[in-house]
């Protein structure tokens, strides 16, 4: 009986073993199993980003027991449904935050003069810590003019100029919410950076650049190889990527075939795709074909609940850190 119990126990612990290398890494399935296939890590930002918010919520609380009460201005400009839809989710995060509120809806017709002048009020504003202007605007109002009217202290999407060439030579300011967030998944998820090739696909100023530049910057330490439209033969750099980020905005523009096998795939993309079969007409799908790329990869992001919910995370973080926090 002592015999069939060591063996029981022996075989039970060899269960556990393989059961935690299979949740840790899909690769182990095909070493430890023999599978002739593996299926990806779904690494999930919308968890993730619950308890990043959390952690704002709790550092909002500390500020305001200081006196000090965390307070973002968010300016949208006419009535875009997805515009007027990413607003609700930041002011419903603020106010899961216990962060004041201070958004500003004005009309698709404003001039940009008064949306300037608007701004201008913000910036001189000592309630109001951080300002953000949903994009995109209309067509009749330069962007470029409007985030650099943006105090640079108070730039929580770290848009403007100044931020931006901080950012370029490694000095302390605002970063964009979605690059952050990235990386912050790739922290959690315990993907190694170091030393690990990244390929960006897409070189947006939201998103490519400064991605690009916080994977290439210690402690990420990352080789970072930069694609665009320019960029010839697409799949024979995106099939050398440890760590392959989709910034395009195009669906399912990248298959398995692109995919280095146990790679990192970074889904940014949020395409609405025409769907009657849903209440709203459409279906989110990213730039990444996720079902085949989800037997190729060893970590993948989904859409939706990937990478969006930490763009938002990211907005409190800056938030806070507009508002005199330490940051997390």
């Amino acid at each position: 009986h002592q015999k069939l119990r060591l063996e029981i126990r022996a075989q039970n612990n060899y269960s556990r073993i393989i059961t935690f290398f299979t949740a840790l890494c899909p690769l182990y399935k095909q070493n430890l199993r023999g599978d002739s296939y593996m299926s990806a890590v779904i690494i999930d930002g919308f968890s993730i980003a619950q308890n990043l918010r959390q952690r704002a919520a709790e550092k909002a609380a500390l500020l305001k027991q200081n006196g000090v009460e965390p307070c973002l201005a968010v300016v949208l400009v006419g009535d875009n449904p997805a515009s007027v839809s990413y607003v609700a989710a930041k002011k419903k995060a603020l106010a899961e935050a216990g962060m004041a509120d201070r958004s500003v809806n004005l009309p698709c017709d404003v001039s940009e003069e008064h949306l300037l002048a608007g701004i201008g009020d913000l910036n001189r504003n000592p309630s109001v810590h951080g300002i953000l202007v949903q994009l995109p605007l209309p067509s009749h109002i330069d962007e470029q003019k409007v985030i650099a009217a943006i105090a640079p202290e108070k730039d929580v999407d770290g848009f403007h100029p100044v931020n931006a060439g901080k950012l370029l030579i490694g000095e302390d300011g605002f970063v964009p919410c979605t690059p952050l967030g990235i990386i912050e998944l790739l922290n959690e998820m315990r993907i190694k950076t170091d030393g690990a090739h990244a390929v960006i696909v897409g070189r947006s100023n939201i998103v490519g650049k400064p991605l690009a530049l916080l994977l290439a910057r210690k402690p990420a330490n990352a080789t970072v190889t930069l694609c665009h439209t320019g960029t010839k033969n697409l799949a024979s750099f995106t099939r050398s990527a440890d760590i392959l980020v989709a910034a395009i905005g195009r669906p399912n523009a990248i298959g398995a075939g692109m995919i280095k096998p146990g790679a990192a795939v970074i889904d940014v993309g949020v395409n609405r795709i025409p769907d009657h079969t849903k209440k709203s007409g459409f279906r989110l799908a990213g730039d990444v074909d996720f079902e085949a790329a989800r037997e190729i990869a060893g970590f993948i992001t989904p859409v939706p609940k990937g990478v969006g919910p930490m763009t938002i995370a990211m907005l409190l973080h800056n938030t806070l850190k507009a508002a005199g926090s330490t940051g997390y």
